[in-house]
């Protein structure tokens, strides 16, 4: 069986090897990148009705000015946002699946005034009418150089998770700085938006039906194949 390579950052990393071990299969995890804070000007509470997350990192490094919107209920993209928010002392009105278009579409109500703590590189947003966004970069995912170990593994055939744009960028950015055959490697991405952002030349390419650990787990047999 091909080993399969994780380069999500911590701690999702290690939740996809719990999952991919638990399932039987050789996993390695190689955090290709970590998140970190941004210097943020908290915007005034007042003026918004709730706040609109993509990613677990914003609860993690916001700092102290999320202590400012702690009364504002928070909608999640998925279960470990919402988590996350409820581990920073956050109430959490709606968890989506799907990623965040997808939680503004489904939506229902009235007018809502969205604060959306993001990172730096984040997706950009299709804006339903009645609904308004502010965003506040309040953290950024920093490039970590590929190991040794990493490289060694991918000398033979390799599958490789990707679960976003940016680690699917700077992974291909790597493989060619260190003159990795693509040749060899299965691609796993979470979603066409992902998986085209590494590029060309790999043996395979699968996209999850659904960007969740679950719905990657579900395809990896036809990546082993």
């Amino acid at each position: 069986m091909n080993p399969i390579i994780v380069i999500r950052p911590e701690p999702g990393c290690s939740a996809t090897l719990e999952g991919l071990r638990a399932a039987g299969h050789e996993a390695h995890g190689f955090p290709l990148q970590e998140a970190g804070p941004v210097a943020w000007t908290p915007p005034d509470p007042a003026d918004f009705d709730a706040i609109l997350s993509g990613s677990a990192n914003a609860f993690r490094h916001g700092g102290e000015g999320l202590h400012l919107f702690r009364h504002l209920p928070v909608h999640a993209v998925g279960r470990a946002t919402a988590q996350a928010a409820q581990a920073a002392g956050f109430a959490v009105e709606r968890v989506g699946e799907g990623g965040l278009q997808a939680l503004l579409v489904n939506r229902d109500g009235g007018a809502i005034r969205y604060l959306r703590l993001a990172g730096r590189d984040h997706v950009a947003l299709d804006i339903p009418q009645g609904i308004a966004i502010t965003t506040c970069i309040i953290y950024e995912m920093n490039d970590r150089p590929m190991p040794e170990a990493m490289v060694n593994l991918l000398a033979g055939p390799a599958i490789v998770l990707l679960h976003s744009a940016a680690s699917a960028q700077h992974f291909s950015a790597e493989c060619g700085r260190l003159g990795v055959h693509r040749g060899a490697i299965v691609i796993g991405a979470l979603g066409p938006r992902i998986s085209k952002a590494a590029g060309g030349g790999w043996r395979s390419v699968h996209n999850a039906g659904r960007p969740t650990d679950a719905a990657l787990l579900a395809i990896i047999g036809d990546m082993c194949h």
